[in-house]
């Protein structure tokens, strides 16, 4: 038995994102919400840099130009988060070394200030 299924393309008509969940309100009439740490950048933003926002690709996604964030219909639908980047442990280890050392410092300036 063969059984044909028409699929429908996904589009955003609306979008809404709280403090917790972006959501997407679809043509279809379905709503999709998924926890606002799938996107890490919308996590960072600001109320109102989440706010700005626009509807792109005639429904196919959402562009917050503030931040620079695109998210499409699929990935809401088929839940796909974004990746944080990830910073090297090494360039993490030589950051932390360079901050000890300058505080270091600091402290001997401050110190030969207070005994001068």
């Amino acid at each position: 038995m063969n059984t044909a299924v028409k699929t429908q393309e996904v589009r955003i008509k609306h979008r809404a994102v709280t403090k917790d969940t972006i959501k997407a309100h679809l043509m279809d009439g379905r709503t999709i919400s998924v926890p606002l740490a799938w996107s890490w950048r919308l996590s960072d933003a600001t109320p109102k840099q989440r706010a700005n926002c626009e509807i792109i690709g005639d429904g196919n996604g959402v562009h917050w130009p503030d931040i620079d964030e695109d998210i499409s219909a699929e990935g809401v639908l088929y839940g796909i988060p974004a990746p944080r980047p990830q910073t090297s442990s090494r360039l993490s280890l030589k950051s932390e070394k360079k901050k000890t050392a300058a505080n270091k410092k600091h402290a001997a300036d401050a110190n030969k200030a207070g005994s001068s």
